[in-house]
C-alpha cells in the first residue's frame, strides 16, 4: 500500500534489512506533497480476491462473499506484525500491473497464470503514484511466504478483516477498494457495426478488417479502459473482451490471456450477428458481470439495455 516517510517497505532502522540486492526501482522520491514515498517509478500491489461461495450479484460483492490473499508483515519491516498486500516498487521499464503481478509472485508466490487482472486502483500525489491491482484467481492459488518480507501469507474472507491488524495506508484505503472486489467487467463488440463506423476500406477484406479489430482490442485489454468511460469505481478497468463477427467475417482466432491480462474471446454469430450479441450480453449479465455492449445500433442497444448491460459507441476501442 502507500508508502510514505517511513516507508512501509523499508525496514526500521533498529531492524536489519534482510532483503538481497536491491531493484532498479528501489528508491526514495521527495514528493512535492511533503513527504517522501517509496519507489522511484511509483509502486504497485496486488489485491488478490476469490470468491468464497457461489453469487450473481452484480456489483460490488458482500464482504462474505470472497477472500483475500494477505501478507502478514515481517517484523523488522515498518508496521511490522501488521496485515497488507503483497506489493513493491515498480521497475522503470514496467507497467503498474506487471510490477503488481511480479511482486505478488516474488513475496506471495502467486502465478499469475492462474489469475485474471480485473481493475486497479490509484492514490496519485504530485511526483508519485500507489496502483492497486485487483485481480480473481481462476484456479486453486495457495500463496505462501517466498521472500523474506512477510512473517504468513494467507487467504483471508473478507468478513474477517476487521479482526486483523491491518497496514494503516490499507486499512484507509479499504473502503475504495471493496467497491472493486468481486467485479468483473465484460465488453461485448459488435464487429461489423464498429468496423463500419471508420471508412478504411474494410468491406474490401472482411476477415482481415476483423483481425486487425482483434488485435487492437488485444491491446486495449492490456491497457485496461479509464473507469469513468464505463461507468465503474476505480481507476481502470480491464475487460474480458468478447468479438463478435459474422458473415465473411467469421473464422478469425481468438487471442489468449497472458499471464493475468489482456485476451480476446472472438465469438462467429451461426447466424445474425445481433441475435448472438444480445445472446453473449445477457448470459455475462445472468453471471454478475458489468457488462458494456460497443455498438452503434440503435435497436441493438435497446435490446441489450433491456438485457440489464450497458452501451458505448465503438468511439470507445477505436479511440485508443
Amino acid at each position: 500500500m502507500p508508502e510514505t516517510t517511513p516507508s512501509p517497505s523499508e525496514p526500521d532502522a533498529a531492524r536489519p534489512d534482510p532483503r538481497p540486492t536491491r531493484r532498479a526501482g528501489d528508491g526514495w522520491v521527495e514528493c512535492r506533497c511533503g513527504q517522501r514515498h517509496w519507489g522511484r517509478h511509483g509502486a504497485a500491489g496486488l489485491l488478490l480476491w476469490r470468491p468464497s461461495r457461489p453469487t450473481a450479484q452484480r456489483g460490488a460483492a458482500d464482504p462474505g462473499t470472497y477472500d483475500l490473499v494477505l501478507q502478514h508483515r515481517a517484523l523488522w519491516s515498518h508496521h511490522g506484525g501488521t496485515w497488507g498486500l503483497p506489493g513493491g516498487a515498480i521497475d522503470p521499464d514496467e507497467t503498474p500491473v506487471v510490477g503488481a503481478l511480479r511482486e505478488a509472485e516474488e513475496e506471495a508466490a502467486t502465478p499469475p497464470s492462474a489469475l485474471a487482472v480485473r481493475a486497479s486502483y490509484r492514490l496519485s500525489h504530485p511526483d508519485w503514484s500507489y496502483t492497486t491491482v485487483v485481480a480473481e484467481a481462476l484456479e486453486p492459488v495457495e500463496p505462501r511466504v517466498s521472500d523474506p518480507e512477510s512473517l504468513h501469507v494467507a487467504w483471508v474472507s473478507g468478513a474477517e478483516l476487521r479482526e486483523r491488524e491491518l497496514l494503516p495506508a490499507f486499512a484507509d484505503a479499504l473502503p475504495e477498494l471493496r467497491a472493486l472486489v468481486g467485479r468483473r467487467l465484460v465488453l461485448v463488440v459488435d464487429g461489423a457495426n464498429t468496423m463500419g463506423s471508420r471508412p478504411d476500406g474494410w468491406w474490401r477484406d472482411r476477415r482481415g478488417a476483423t483481425e486487425t479489430l482483434r488485435d487492437e482490442l488485444a491491446e486495449l485489454a492490456v491497457a485496461g479502459l479509464p473507469a469513468q468511460e464505463v461507468g465503474l469505481p476505480g481507476h481502470a478497468w480491464f475487460p474480458r473482451v468478447v468479438l463478435v463477427a459474422e458473415g465473411q467475417a467469421r473464422g478469425v482466432a481468438s487471442v489468449p490471456a497472458q499471464d493475468g491480462v489482456g485476451g480476446v474471446e472472438v465469438v462467429d454469430a451461426p447466424g445474425s450477428g445481433d441475435e448472438e450479441i444480445v445472446a453473449q450480453a445477457g448470459r455475462a449479465v445472468q453471471a454478475g458481470a458489468d457488462v458494456v455492449v460497443v455498438t452503434a445500433d440503435r435497436e441493438l442497444r435497446r435490446r441489450v439495455t433491456a438485457a440489464g448491460a450497458g452501451t458505448a459507441g465503438p468511439s470507445l476501442v477505436l479511440s485508443r
